[in-house]
């Protein structure tokens, strides 16, 4: 096989696909998305798929909201003819330090700014909306009922189904094993099914993004480490929104189906790539939730997984091309929310590519912040 593409996405995850999709809908030809496995097998399909819009940073607020704004009508934009199952119960987010208390004000005065209809509750007014939260262990709570939650294999779907009708092609189970580089300019993929010659690459792989910006000479500040999630038997509906705490590392989702996702982050996980589960995730998962969802300790856990987080310095994407390196572009580094930020990437890395005027500026999110030093910390990540 010998083919030749005026873009190579590297990805079948949302990002990747939501790329295709963008590049395709502007009118670009031959455009290739490359999976090595199925769609959505990656970060995508092992995330917990919440939706939120309630951030610490100016750019994922608006990041967030530009793709919750999308996800409201998925369906008919991208004619899919299921259902990508978008719930929008809110974001239960609580308080448990003094400190998390100032942020939340600090964070809810951003996001009203911005058009995000948050507030800040009081541990009375959050037992209301999650009546089986321990309301004692809390000191108050930020909520926004337009956060949600969708289905992401649904939802990844719909964007293929999408870009395939407007001419993309997708290679799915063929790996990458090289990216051709000749004078600082990208020429082509080297996949074990053959080349592909090309002169823009896109590296939306996920938690694999280190490795395919090795294969082309560039050495990414990124790492990726597990993070693991477990779900439940489905029971009757009681729990509306996303409950989650920074501080107490958890975060619970009952599913439109009745089961429940719950997950929580470990800066002692593992960095090798590894998918596997841990009995020790299990025990600190199941203490955590009883503490503050008592009732949930009657459910019974289904199974668990985990994925990987890929993490960049600041907790914010990576967005654009590579200086010194002419093709290579980025869409990665989300550090745990790129699935949420699906929609908004697919816009602005086609507007990248094609050297339009970004739809949201985004050149503070390119690689070269971390040289310069101009980092913005994102505070709100679990």
């Amino acid at each position: 096989m010998n083919k030749t593409a005026s873009v190579v996405i590297i990805g079948g995850g949302i990002s990747g696909c939501s790329i295709a999709y963008n590049l395709a809908k502007k009118g670009v030809k031959d455009v290739i998305v490359i999976e090595k496995e199925y769609l959505s097998s990656g970060a995508t399909g092992r995330c917990g798929a919440g939706i939120r819009m309630q951030w610490g940073t100016e750019m994922n607020c608006r990041l967030a909201k530009y793709s919750v704004e999308f996800f409201e009508h998925a369906n008919e934009t991208l004619e899919y003819e299921f259902d990508v199952e978008f719930k929008q119960g809110g974001y239960l987010i609580i308080a448990a330090t003094e400190k998390e208390v100032e942020q939340f004000h600090k964070n809810i005065a951003l996001q009203n700014s911005l058009g995000i209809p948050s507030r800040y509750i009081t541990p009375q007014e959050a037992k209301e909306i999650v009546p089986h939260m321990d309301e004692t262990q809390v000191l108050g709570a930020a909520f926004n009922p337009k956060d949600g939650h969708l289905n992401p294999f649904h939802t990844t779907q719909a964007y293929a189904n999408a870009a395939v009708r407007l001419g993309v092609e997708i290679m799915k189970f063929t790996e990458v094993t090289g990216i051709k580089v000749e004078n600082g300019k990208i020429k082509g993929v080297q996949t074990d099914k053959g080349f592909i010659s090309t002169p823009v690459v896109v590296n939306a792989a996920g938690g694999h993004a280190q490795e395919i910006g090795k294969m082309a000479g560039v050495d990414l500040p990124l790492f990726s480490e597990r993070h693991q999630i477990l779900v439940t038997e489905a029971v009757e509906p009681m729990q509306g929104p996303m409950f989650m705490s920074f501080s107490q590392n958890i975060y619970c989702q009952q599913t439109p189906h009745g089961s429940f996702i719950m997950g929580r982050g470990d800066p002692n996980e593992p960095r090798d790539l590894r998918v596997t589960s841990s009995w020790e995730f299990l025990d600190e998962m199941a203490k955590t939730c009883i503490r503050f969802l008592p009732p949930l300790r009657e459910l019974r856990m289904v199974r668990q997984w985990s994925g990987l987080y890929n993490m960049s310095p600041d907790r914010q994407p990576i967005y654009g091309p590579v200086e010194g390196l002419e093709g290579f572009i980025l869409a990665c580094g989300y550090s745990g929310h790129g699935f949420m930020f699906g929609p908004v990437t697919g816009v602005v890395i086609a507007e990248s590519i094609l050297g339009e005027k970004h739809t949201i500026p985004v050149d503070a999110l390119g690689p070269d912040r971390f040289e310069k030093g101009l980092m913005v910390f994102e505070p709100s990540v679990v």
